[in-house]
């Protein structure tokens, strides 16, 4: 069974993408961001999508990669930003701008071994008392070679609070869930320094990683009868029960906390939301969502998903052990790893985006997303969730000169797609008038369905199925559309994820930020960082938002109301933020892909 709420003891990031690009508390301090240049070109971009070769360093807070430093001492004092949590003594750091940092501590044992494919167990105790001033490596991702930022053994979390923060404050806690498309992890170097000042240091902050790709998403009959399923998703499950047990010691309130993610971590909220159908939602460790970009791809039962476990039998050679599952744990990391490379799904010719994601196990996971949120078997809490203006940019390729090479890229990541369904989404695309001809004439048009299917449309279904289930006054939606002029001379325009930039503050998430976050687009930050830090606040992103902010109305209107209007959203630009209602010919495109979504494995 592994972990479940109540056994104490989750995109590629835009943020990436710009790592390559050229282009009410008076003890919280002003920060100044860094100033970088950048430029981009096709490669480094490239590298920056798909190889996420994260920068390491934490701008403005005076952390780092330095290696952690073990010390022997006979106490450990809170008041000196120590933190005795049984098994270990950590040791914070205090930065001048009033934001203390805990980096690198251990939320569960290594995965590693007889853990290899088991659910996550409690941390074995540690000497000493340890320096938490250390970034710790992120998991493996899909790939032949380990990076050199990745292990096995990546099973820690960070912890920011302001410093003077004491164990009877209860503060509201954010917990981030990362992206990466379950197959990598994409943004560990969080920094919630800037998004704890706008909050005028009235909120806590945790990141962490969690295993992806084979390492937490495997699937198989032997898995599940001698294993254990979805390793990712009860990762994220220990380290909220690593939050419910040990976040008041930080100065957290372990009964207000507030889920949130992008991509891949927008959709691990979205399986939190309906993890087992619902019915477990009492003993749930959070209060509120506020997500992203929520990630809706191709969704396997265990007996579909075998395909995966057989080929990595066969070629790791352990297909001719008698007990193959010890075969795989036996093999060392950078063998099996050797071996952990893509295969087109079943009913495909071309490999996917990414590889690995969610199993439909009956338990945790109990059914497709779709179907789940249509028959309102979901947990009841105030959510926030909104998309990119730009969403499929990223992802489509720009050397997509057809209709056919546009079906062949939707086949790979929906291979369940029928020829009928195909016309039938290839016809709301044939007005789009191509605006990059040169690179690729359907480019444009194969980024617009890809990123209606896989992020826009999954929010507003989520948005309907909260409203009409739930309560309308307790779910908002928003359109994030800032302009940075680099991005848009590309043709990327606004794309995935791009509102991290708005959250963290630039330099505040991992990798660089696009200058115009220094300039042009500077006066966004607290706009977004307001709106952000109000709903983990208060769980209403109107109570405590920026001064001069639009009021940021909920999806549906009261019946009461007396001009009534549904699919509302915060429309978010640099001087132009404002309330709209998504527009029709989006929500007919929606209503089709919604209509599939469950035949197509959503």
């Amino acid at each position: 069974m592994g972990n479940t709420y109540n056994s104490p003891p989750s995109a590629l990031a835009s943020r990436q993408l710009s790592s390559s690009i050229s282009s009410d508390n008076s003890n919280i301090a002003a920060v100044k961001p860094p100033e970088k240049r950048f430029k981009m070109t096709r490669k480094k971009l490239m590298i920056g999508i798909l190889a996420l070769l994260i920068p390491a360093a934490c701008a403005g807070t005076g952390i780092g990669l330095a290696l952690r430093n073990n010390r022997n001492a006979s106490s450990c004092k809170p008041e000196d930003s120590c933190r005795d949590l049984g098994y270990a003594k950590y040791q914070g750091v205090p930065d001048p701008n009033g934001v203390t940092s805990w980096l690198g501590m251990r939320y569960a044992a290594p995965p590693v071994g007889e853990l290899r494919f088991a659910a996550p167990q409690d941390p074995a105790k540690e000497e000493g008392i340890q320096v938490a001033n250390v970034r710790q490596k992120r998991c493996v991702s899909t790939g032949a070679r380990i990076a050199k930022r990745e292990s096995e053994d990546c099973l820690f979390l960070d912890v920011f609070a302001p410093s003077n923060a004491t164990k009877d404050s209860k503060l509201p806690v954010f917990f981030f869930i990362q992206g990466g498309g379950f197959n990598m992890n994409a943004n560990p170097g969080i920094n919630a320094s800037r998004l704890i000042q706008a909050s005028g240091g009235n909120l806590i902050a945790v990141g962490f990683n969690y295993r992806v790709s084979l390492y937490g998403f495997l699937a198989g009959k032997e898995l599940e009868e001698r294993a254990s399923l979805n390793n990712g998703l009860k990762d994220q499950i220990k380290a909220l029960e690593w939050v419910k047990t040990h976040i008041a010691q930080f100065g957290g309130d372990p009964d207000h906390v507030v889920i949130g993610g992008h991509s891949a971590g927008g959709a691990s909220v979205v399986f939190h939301l309906t993890a087992y159908g619902g019915e477990k939602c009492d003993e749930a460790p959070f209060h509120g969502a506020i997500a992203g970009s929520p990630s809706m791809g191709t969704m396997l039962t265990v007996s579909e998903s075998q395909f995966l476990y057989d080929s990595l039998l066969n070629r790791t050679g352990c297909g001719c052990s008698r007990d193959s599952l010890k075969c795989l744990r036996n093999l060392d990391v950078k063998t099996l790893q050797s071996h952990n490379t893509k295969q087109p799904l079943p009913g495909a010719k071309v490999n996917p985006l990414f590889m690995y994601s969610p199993t439909i196990d009956n338990d945790l996971v109990p059914d497709y997303t779709y179907r789940l949120l249509q028959e309102g078997k979901f947990c009841k809490v105030p959510v926030v969730f909104g998309d990119d203006q730009d969403e499929g940019t990223l992802f489509a390729s720009k050397k997509t000169k057809s209709i056919q090479d546009s079906d062949k890229f939707l086949r790979a990541q929906f291979p369940a797609l029928t020829e009928d369904q195909l016309r039938k989404i290839n016809s709301y695309m044939s007005t789009v008038k191509p605006e990059f001809p040169d690179i690729g004439m359907h480019w444009q048009q194969l980024a617009r369905i890809y990123g209606d299917m896989r992020y826009t449309c999954p929010k507003i279904s989520i948005m309907e199925s909260f409203t009409e289930f739930h309560k309308h006054d307790q779910a908002w939606s928003y359109r994030y559309a800032v302009q940075d002029p680099l991005y848009l001379r590309s043709g990327l325009g606004t794309p995935h994820t791009a509102e991290l930039e708005g959250i963290w503050g630039p330099d505040y998430a991992a990798g660089r930020s696009p200058m115009s976050y220094y300039t042009t687009n500077k006066e966004i930050v607290p706009v977004v960082q307001g709106y952000w830090s109000s709903f983990i606040r208060s769980l209403d992103p109107n109570k405590h938002r920026a001064q001069g902010s639009p009021e940021w109305k909920t999806w549906n209107a009261s019946s009461s109301d007396p001009n009534p209007e549904g699919f509302r959203e915060l429309f978010i630009r640099t001087g132009d933020t404002k309330m709209r209602v998504v527009d029709s010919q989006q929500r007919e495109r929606c209503d089709y892909f919604i209509n599939i979504g469950v035949d197509i494995k959503q």
